[in-house]
């Protein structure tokens, strides 16, 4: 798949088989995250990978959703606030840099067959406390990750997006509204 079909294939999966993840994707899946871009190379990130029943009812309890009991494991993506660079007027990037790695973990899932959702609506106090997440680590995303039980909304970027003009600029901010 060239990257526009891969950007248009992915999409945020609620329903998931079963089936266990080869070690050879993931690692495949991991390996991407890892050769984002990040500010000045800083690299803040860590991801923690839960496999086991035990540890997904844990995310279970930050994130108490009954779909998300159908992914066979999840990747809590984190950053390291102090390792994270900081712009001059100290806007921190760490959100920034996550955002980056997993964009591009997911779209190597979505090449791959697998399917994802970013969640962001979770309590990162409890999954702190639930994985022993010290205070300069901050979980940024729960990623549910597998192979997708549904296909999504074939017409969803068609319908439901806006259209270039309306938020591209030239030359200079022009408000379009």
């Amino acid at each position: 798949m060239n990257i526009e079909d891969v950007a248009k294939n992915r999409y945020s999966c609620r329903k998931y088989k079963s089936d266990a993840i080869d070690e050879t994707m993931l690692t495949k899946v991991l390996n991407t995250f890892r050769i984002a871009p990040s500010a000045v190379n800083f690299q803040p990130w860590h991801l923690i990978i839960i496999k086991s029943e035990m540890n997904k009812a844990k995310v279970y309890e930050a994130y108490p959703r009954e779909w998300i009991k159908t992914a066979p494991m999840f990747i809590i993506a984190c950053g390291d606030k102090t390792v994270s660079w900081k712009r001059g007027d100290g806007k921190d990037y760490l959100d920034v840099d996550i955002a980056i790695a997993v964009d591009h973990m997911m779209l190597q899932a979505t090449e791959l067959g697998l399917a994802t959702c970013w969640v962001c609506n979770f309590n990162a106090s409890v999954l702190k406390q639930n994985f022993n997440i010290p205070g300069n680590i901050e979980p940024v995303a729960i990623i549910p990750i597998g192979y997708p039980a549904d296909s999504g909304d074939p017409n969803r970027y068609d319908t439901k997006r806006k259209s270039l003009k309306e938020f591209v600029h030239w030359e200079t901010f022009e408000n379009k509204k």
